[in-house]
């Protein structure tokens, strides 16, 4: 489970709360069994108070001599468990023998309705111990019986059942923590399924999202499906829409420049042409950047870079025989081109084209994959031996139209058209010096998985 992942929230969520849970739950069973442990103790004092009222009735001696408890806790000393037979001037008639020589303090406060009163003490040896006393008439004689208990022995059993308590509930708490990462990530199992059917469908795989998803996921893949589905349709109708303007207005543009060269000697027909010839150059940027970006947002399309790119050069050197294009064939783990194989054999194609115009007779072709910090990227380099760019020079010829060499055949658009493509993809074109002595142009492109093809 990965940090901020809907599993990894979930873990420390459920963690968290079990946490709580059995510390809380932990604390009640101690409290609880604290105030067993101290109710028990509290009947077992008053159960020996009874003993010994029933043996002070029997007894046939004055000064209770013949009067004792079965309990052996009775018989040691400094043990917290003590009983007092006290008359009713206050003086004690007779002790357990664990109370000889540490007789505890006497018990202060009211009798309740039974004639029981009760209090927490310390003896003389520091234990804290529970005193219950008991207000009774033994033959016609007013009595006051006195029976205590350790309560530290109590506290220690609590202490025992607390660090028992914790080892089993923390035991319980990580099995229950384990269970709830296994059942995270059982339950977010088919929303990796439907995240890997959306990136076949990106990578070009698969047409639509594919597969069975539970009841809560199905409606997403289906509002998937049906997104991908819209978005052709609106590209079908944007490309219909542009193909018709296009053919609206070249027809009107045409009119007006054949207007304005029949009729020369009129001052209106210079200003008709340079018009119309701006407004054939816009609507010819417009639509080609409409195009471009009607074409690139189609969702799954890839192209074999390899295939691509043999091609090309296969064209190239038969129009160029007089140009070598060295381009060594990259294995078949080079990632494919994630996009449509016209754009890429645009944008391959205008730098080889252009390379082979400005080249003296050499020219390297290479095609690596590239890993960044976001994703892979496919590069590819051309470069050729001819007179090359300065920086300066590298940006302007970037820009729509401008040519640095009126001589040479071309409208300017070559390198300008390969930029609006890059940026389209999110790619990137960088005009360098090449060891060759001219121009190096390194164009990245997103890249996608290899298509499993067998390449010939």
């Amino acid at each position: 489970m990965r940090k901020g992942s809907i599993a990894f929230s979930l873990f420390w969520l459920s963690a968290g709360w079990l946490i709580l849970a059995l510390a809380g739950t932990a604390f009640l069973l101690t409290d609880l069994y604290s105030r067993a442990l101290d109710t028990n103790l509290t009947n077992l004092l008053k159960f020996d108070i009874d003993t010994l009222s029933s043996a002070t009735l029997d007894s046939t001696q004055a000064d209770f001599r013949d009067v004792s408890l079965a309990d052996p806790r009775f018989n040691r000393a400094s043990t917290g468990w003590y009983w007092i037979i006290r008359n009713e001037f206050g003086d004690i008639i007779a002790t357990s023998r664990s109370a000889v020589g540490s007789v505890p303090p006497a018990l202060t406060g009211k009798f309740d309705d039974d004639n029981y009163r009760a209090d927490v003490l310390t003896d003389e040896a520091g234990n804290r111990i529970r005193a219950i006393e008991r207000s009774t008439t033994s033959n016609g004689r007013p009595l006051k019986i006195t029976v205590t208990g350790n309560l530290d022995e109590s506290q220690s059993l609590v202490g025992q059942f607390r660090g028992q308590t914790l080892i089993v509930l923390g035991a319980v708490g990580i099995a229950l923590a384990i269970m709830s990462g296994i059942v995270a990530r059982l339950a977010l199992r088919p929303i990796d399924r439907l995240g890997q059917a959306i990136e076949r469908v990106r990578e070009g795989e698969s047409e639509t999202v594919t597969g069975s998803y539970p009841r809560e996921i199905a409606p997403l893949a289906e509002e998937v499906n049906e997104l991908l589905r819209s978005n052709t349709s609106i590209l079908e109708r944007a490309r219909n829409q542009v193909g018709n303007l296009a053919h609206g207005l070249k027809t009107p543009i045409a009119v007006l420049r054949n207007e304005a060269a029949a009729a020369r000697d009129n001052p209106l027909s210079a200003v008709v042409s340079s018009e119309t010839e701006k407004m054939s150059q816009l609507v010819s940027t417009y639509l080609d950047r409409a195009r471009i970006a009607a074409r690139s947002a189609v969702v799954g399309k890839r192209a074999d870079a390899t295939m691509v790119m043999l091609r090309l050069v296969r064209v190239m050197q038969k129009l160029n025989p007089n140009v070598v294009i060295a381009f060594k064939r990259p294995d078949a783990s080079l990632p494919w081109f994630r996009g449509d194989e016209g754009d890429l054999e645009e944008m391959a194609g205008n730098l080889l084209d252009n390379a082979c115009k400005w080249s003296r007779g050499q020219i390297a072709v290479t095609m690596v994959a590239e890993r960044t910090s976001s994703a892979q990227m496919l590069l590819i380099r051309v470069e050729d031996d001819g007179p090359g760019l300065s920086e300066d020079d590298a940006k302007k010829v970037l820009r729509r139209g401008v040519r640095l060499d009126e001589k040479t055949p071309g409208s300017g658009l070559g390198l300008d058209i390969v930029k609006e493509l890059v940026d389209v993809y999110g790619g990137s074109l960088q005009l360098k010096r090449s060891v060759l002595g001219g121009l190096l142009c390194e164009l990245r492109l997103p890249a996608a998985k290899v298509g499993g093809l067998v390449r010939t």
